[in-house]
């Protein structure tokens, strides 16, 4: 378990030397900044081994028609099991917190009182509350975003670079259709999203803030009344249709942006899918996708105006256009994540009551409403909803000089699976009468890297090569899918 330095959370975590500021990549002066923008992470766009991947299963005679997908909602901080969906009721205040229960639709069942609309469906999903999340931890968010306990970079020196479940699943699936990046991520900080790693750049999420306009929050949540979004697939000034339609013209710039990723070991060498890359960069889905103000304005007010709420809109509409893996990280704050309740005075997440408390409604509302949207479309048997953070908090609250806040406790935590067309209705495992242990069949990360595999057809023995040429296993750890779901 690790401790946390109370002044630890208030620092700027702020990736300066990215240059945000700089007027350069997602400026977009220019049709070539466009270009370099988008083929340096959105892998399903511009990389033409996918199309060559899928041309050369067809001539095999395997099908790549599967429309599966996944949306994971990242708790970017570590929710407490206690206070969600595993309560402990009859336990004195300083074990079970300040907060009551509510009845779910499973008998004998019961969630926090803030999650009333969950605790309705709860026959539609299913609640594991034996993660063994030991070694997790975030800043960065690894070992939970991998299924690999090896991938703790605050540890492991490698641990950054083991591949997120997202590019497993772009190298050796891709997009669901030409056009669309394979994952996608709403990334509030680089520290909360695991990367391509040992699989490269191309893998990397192509990161969904670029190019969406939703409203800005600030660290602690509050609307600032402004929309972000860089115009990535608006033509800047100076081009006309007649320049973008020139074939000519075009695989030019392409192929002077070859050369400069190249040189800086960005991408691998284009092949004879030059052309269909460059058609999927220039072509409509995408920019459909994207934007929420093509959305049916009902549904846009049944999710609500809060930016998460938006997100998880955008989440559903990149998945039903083709999109494989989207992750959304929740947090207002860039550093630990806004789900860190530790209630330290003077720090910024608050405790369970204060903290936790107002994330609860919000999320309960999200959560349900993509699943019932989803089921409406006839989408949720081929999405696979994962929604859970890093680890559980301690089972006694008043940490760290808190009121009600709870630490980290990577020893257990509750998550929640839903859709991919799995057996839900069902509570897996059981911690003990305290929260303070598993009770009851352990779930390891590796086990839920082997379901999200399973759901998604990538073969569980599948290998990739590390930056030393060795084959690595992407479930390691002998984990196996959910038996109780499939």
């Amino acid at each position: 378990m690790s401790t946390d330095i109370p002044h630890a959370h208030t620092k700027n975590h702020a990736f300066i030397d990215l240059n945000a500021r700089v007027r350069e990549g997602m400026a977009l002066c220019n049709r070539r900044g466009m270009l370099k923008a988008s083929l340096a992470g959105m892998a399903g766009l511009s990389l033409p081994q996918l199309l060559a991947r899928r041309a050369n299963a067809v001539a095999a005679g395997q099908s790549m028609s599967s429309r599966k997908s996944v949306i994971l909602l990242w708790l970017a901080g570590g929710p407490s099991h206690l206070d969600t969906w595993d309560p402990k009721p009859t336990r004195p205040f300083e074990n079970r917190g300040p907060f009551g229960v509510t009845q779910t639709a499973l008998p004998g069942v019961h969630f926090c009182e803030h999650l009333p609309k969950q605790a309705a469906m709860a026959d539609k999903f299913t609640v594991i509350r034996s993660v063994d999340c030991r070694m997790s931890n975030h800043e960065p968010n690894m070992v939970m975003q991998t299924g690999n306990r090896e991938a703790g970079p605050r540890v492991n020196p490698q641990g950054h670079l083991y591949p997120a479940y997202g590019s497993i699943i772009s190298k050796f699936r891709g997009a669901n259709e030409p056009g669309l990046p394979p994952y996608v991520a709403f990334q509030r900080s680089r520290s909360h999203v695991a990367y391509g790693g040992y699989l490269g750049q191309k893998h990397d999420p192509f990161l969904a803030q670029q190019v969406t306009k939703l409203p800005i929050y600030d660290l602690v949540g509050n609307d600032t009344g402004q929309v972000g979004g860089a115009p990535l697939f608006t033509l800047a000034s100076g081009l006309d249709s007649a320049r973008i339609g020139s074939r000519r013209e075009l695989l030019q710039q392409i192929d002077q942006i070859r050369s400069h990723l190249d040189n800086a070991g960005w991408m691998d060498a284009f092949d004879t899918y030059n052309q269909q890359a460059a058609e999927m960069v220039t072509g409509p889905r995408a920019r459909e996708a994207f934007d929420i103000e093509r959305e049916d304005p009902r549904i846009r007010a049944r999710y609500g105006k809060h930016l998460w709420s938006q997100q998880t809109l955008i989440a559903r509409r990149l998945v039903e256009a083709g999109v494989s893996f989207v992750t959304l990280d929740l947090s207002y704050h860039t550093s630990s994540g806004t789900w860190d309740n530790h209630g330290i005075p003077g720090g910024v997440y608050g405790g369970i009551s204060k903290g936790l408390g107002p994330l609860l409604p919000l999320f309960d509302h999200l959560y349900t409403t993509l699943l019932t949207d989803l089921e409406e479309r006839g989408l949720l048997d081929d999405v696979l909803v994962v929604a859970m953070g890093e680890f559980g908090r301690t089972p006694n609250i008043g940490t760290q000089g808190s009121t009600d806040g709870r630490n980290h406790w990577p020893v257990v935590m509750s998550m929640l699976l839903a859709g991919g067309g799995l057996r839900h209705g069902q509570v897996i495992g059981a911690s003990e009468s305290d929260g303070a242990d598993i009770a009851l069949r352990p779930v390891t990360p590796a086990d839920l890297a082997a379901t999200i595999y399973r759901h998604m057809d990538v073969p569980l023995d599948t290998t990739y090569l590390d930056s030393r040429g060795r084959p690595r296993y992407i479930i390691e750890e002998g984990g196996q899918p959910l038996r109780e779901l499939f």
